[in-house]
């Protein structure tokens, strides 16, 4: 309650003498009171008609109206019937005129000459009695105030607590219902002096309820916030509820009770599951757009990126049946078409590739790896391609570097994929960096160019199959976006990761980290990547003898022609009817055969040799060399018995390598196990 602060008091002086009110304003002179002068009977009059004054001083004889008839009048007016009157006189002292004095009700009657002590401690005594009923009076107005404001706020209380769409309750200290409002026993049927727990036991959805109760139990006994939402298993429909309650304390920090509120939720709850399935639908139709769009782009830049190589292939072909060049432009012809042929070979291998991580049919075939050897047979397999653009390949390799567990044909992948990509990206006259370190129990190769980097919005997609940051007809690189998305499948296959950042300046850098293999003693023929490396040094194929069954002729000629040129006999069946009448006079080195063919296929012609050698008592060695390529194909070979899948079109030197380690020109003993066919297979046929 605030009151208002002391302000100056009125006080009247009433004397027809100037003389003597100028005395009197001199004895009462003070901050505290406003002196106010009247030189009559009328003229008092006239200021108590506007102001209300602590007392009055009343000269008893003046002319014309005296003051005993001053305060006559000044008695019937309802405003100053109150107000303390001291009648002040030099004239009589006799006690009539006292008593009529009092009898008007004065409070004081005093004689010329005054006192200054007496008279200002009579008068401030007035005034401050005046003040004092000032502040009743403004406190009673204030009190009446605070009353009423009261009684509308229980009003509203009440009004809010039986109209409000929450339910709203009260708890003792032990969770028993004082107080709740109509909503709130509509809403869960809570009833007075009932426990809140077991209200919850009989009401909440039994999947639920232990929750619940728990969780109640445990928020009476901390008497903290409690916030939860369930539901309510009524007779007919399931509700949900929002209850929130909190802990009500003295001022002395004592715990008296709990107040709460119950909200009908349900309808909140439907409107999110609605919009979450519509969101969930969204997400889909956009996803499905994004793919579509996606495959559309993907097969137009499939079908640019094939017909681009045939163009050239099927270009120089003609102009090579038609006319007459010389040596030189005969070598660019034939250069450009086996360029262009390896460049579709490579597009094919990658949508295989694509195909096996979708269904999960990559296998590796893991053994201890040096990767240094990997690096540099990638390195040496893209130098021409470096060299075109006069792009300089640096190798920077840390000693000592341990070895990996991995399949070192896609780990050489990895690389190839890796280095080429920056070679793509990187201008005339720049640089292409490969580093190999260790980083704790990691091996870490980092390939950093400096090319143009990749944008800051596509780096987060850089991985992602199919995506490219430029898609456009206008584009300036070509490939199918497929590369990268190999790269990352093939590097978290071996238990590592691969990041992606722009290089501090200029460029790209592209970060593989594998783990380090635990050392150990390597046995005889366990190095793989050693495999890899003799076929860079080809051994002879002279007196071999070799039957070749494939139903295309031109494939069959190429390779006869191929064979023969690296000093093997061979001989040929265009079908497997063809390949076994062959067989009863001629027993091979080695079988060279076809998959697809009419009336019979390869898995038919491998079952009737093993026939044979049973009769023979001898085994020959078989290699499949077919154009179906997938994973599922090349387990079906090899238990058909064939010791080695190769697929089409297949690298002259790995072929070659291959025939000459199944028939011991390499030193390395007979293979049955697929990891033989996976180690001999280039990395360029599968590489972006």
């Amino acid at each position: 309650m605030t009151l208002q602060p002391p302000h100056r008091v009125n006080v009247l002086l009433v004397d027809d003498r100037p003389e003597n009110l100028v005395a009197l304003e001199a004895i009462l002179n003070s901050p505290s009171y406003h002196l106010v002068q009247a030189n009559s009977g009328a003229e008092a009059l006239r200021c108590l008609l506007n102001e209300d004054f602590a007392v009055i001083l009343l000269d008893v004889q003046m002319p014309g109206m005296d003051g005993f008839e001053t305060a006559t009048l000044i008695r019937s007016r309802d405003r100053s019937r109150a107000t303390p009157i001291i009648f002040i006189t030099a004239f009589s002292s006799n006690d009539t005129h006292v008593f009529k004095g009092y009898s008007l009700g004065a409070v004081d009657y005093l004689f010329k000459p005054l006192e200054p002590e007496i008279l200002t401690s009579k008068v401030q005594v007035f005034v401050e009695l005046f003040q004092k009923t000032v502040e009743v009076k403004q406190q009673a107005t204030q009190l009446a105030a605070v009353n009423s404001e009261l009684r509308k706020s229980e009003e509203r209380f009440r009004t809010l607590c039986a109209c409000s769409p929450l339910g709203i309750y009260l708890a003792d200290v032990e969770g028993r219902c004082t107080y709740i409002n109509p909503r709130c026993q509509a809403i869960c049927g809570l009833t007075l002096e009932e426990s809140l727990a077991e209200v919850w036991q009989r009401e909440v959805h039994p999947e639920d309820r232990d929750r619940v109760v728990a969780d109640w139990l445990a928020w009476i006994k901390e008497s903290q916030e409690y916030s939860n939402e369930f539901r309510l298993a009524g007779s007919e429909t399931v509700r949900w509820i929002h209850v929130q309650s909190s802990p009500m304390f003295s001022d002395f920090g004592q715990l008296i009770g709990h107040v709460g509120t119950v909200r009908d939720v349900t309808d909140r709850k439907q409107a999110e599951e609605e919009r979450g399935r519509l969101i969930r639908e969204q997400v889909a139709r956009q996803e499905a757009e994004r793919a579509n769009q996606m495959k559309d782009e993907f097969l137009a830049i499939l079908s640019h990126e094939l017909r681009t190589p045939l163009n050239a292939i099927l270009g120089w072909s003609r102009l090579l049946r038609c006319k007459t060049f010389d040596q030189e432009t005969i070598d660019k012809a034939l250069e450009t078409i086996e360029r262009n042929a390896k460049s579709q070979a490579q597009l094919i291998e990658d949508i295989l590739d694509v195909s096996r991580i979708l269904r999960g049919k990559i296998n590796l075939n893991m053994h201890p790896i040096r990767l240094e050897s990997a690096i540099k047979l990638a390195i040496d397999s893209l130098q021409p391609l470096a060299e075109e653009k006069s792009i300089v390949l640096e190798l920077t390799c840390s000693p000592n570097v341990g070895e990996v567990t991995g399949d070192f044909d896609r780990l050489q992948q990895i690389v190839w994929n890796l280095l080429s990509n920056a070679i793509k990206f990187t201008p005339q006259e720049g640089k292409v960096e490969v580093r190999l370190e260790s980083v704790g129990d990691e091996a870490q190769i980092q390939i950093i160019d400096s090319g143009i980097g990749i944008a800051p919005d596509f780096l987060p997609y850089v991985f992602d199959r199919f995506r490219q940051a430029d898609s456009s007809t206008t584009r300036s690189y070509g490939g199918l976006g497929l590369g990268l998305a190999i790269v990352r499948h093939l590097v978290e296959l071996h238990g590592g990761k691969v990041d992606a950042e722009n290089n501090p300046g200029d460029g790209a850098k592209f970060t593989v980290a594998l783990p380090l293999a635990q050392k150990k003693t390597r046995g005889a023929g366990d190095d793989w990547s050693l495999l890899n490396e003799a076929t860079e040094t080809l051994p002879t194929l002279a007196n071999l003898q070799l039957l070749v069954v494939d139903d295309d002729d031109d494939t069959r000629e190429f390779l006869i022609a191929l064979l023969e040129d690296e000093g093997a006999m061979v001989r040929s069946a265009a079908s497997v009817a063809g390949a076994l009448d062959a067989l009863e006079s001629y027993w091979p080195d080695l079988l060279l055969s076809d998959i697809g063919m009419p009336e019979a296929d390869g898995y038919e012609l491998m079952a009737r040799v093993r026939e044979m050698e049973r009769l023979r008592g001898g085994k020959m060695p078989a290699i499949a060399l077919t154009a179906y390529a997938r994973e599922e194909e090349r387990q079906q070979a090899l238990e058909a018995g064939f010791q080695m899948h190769l697929s089409k079109p297949v690298e002259l030197t790995k072929l070659i390598a291959a025939i000459a380690n199944l028939t011991g020109r390499l030193g390395n003993p007979e293979q049955t196990d697929s990891a033989v066919s996976t180690a001999l297979l280039t990395p360029q046929s599968r590489a972006d």
